[in-house]
């Protein structure tokens, strides 16, 4: 399986009072992630594919370790579970980078649903055959979520 990968800078002010990185700031990290992999690093130069707007329908998250503050960024791993006629999952991993994903910490674990958007109108859209090609290279079954 392909796995999207992007390293994530920490913030000083990610923390919260407990001295970890706050919960709602995974949020922010997860859209970095998401970003890099949907537009960046969309099919075909000059393509439309992803840019014209998507809206995120629903996120999970499964917090299964603090972060706290260091000066090395984390790696999250991003990759598809779902892609539907107009909406697609992409699943993620917050963790350290390590010399082997089975050594890897892994500090969260989560999903969103993402739809296309046309912005103009104002309404969802359909995934083109473009974006289902793209995002087929990084397909993987659910279950690879799961710990």
């Amino acid at each position: 399986m392909v796995r999207h990968i992007y390293s994530c800078p920490l913030r000083w002010s990610d923390m919260d009072a407990f001295g970890h990185v706050n919960n709602v700031v995974f949020l922010r990290y997860l859209e970095e992630a998401r970003i890099d992999f949907m537009f960046r690093l969309a099919p075909g130069d000059g393509s439309p594919s992803f840019s014209g707007g998507s809206v995120v329908a629903r996120h999970e998250i499964d917090y299964v370790r603090p972060l706290v503050h260091r000066h090395a960024p984390v790696t999250i791993e991003s990759w598809v579970t779902k892609i539907g006629a107009a909406s697609l999952t992409i699943a993620y991993e917050v963790k350290d980078p390590a010399a082997s994903n089975s050594n890897a910490v892994v500090y969260v674990r989560a999903s969103t649903v993402v739809v296309p958007f046309n912005l103009e109108a104002q309404v969802p859209r359909r995934i083109t055959a473009e974006e289902k090609s793209f995002l087929q290279a990084y397909l993987d079954e659910p279950g690879a979520l799961a710990a």
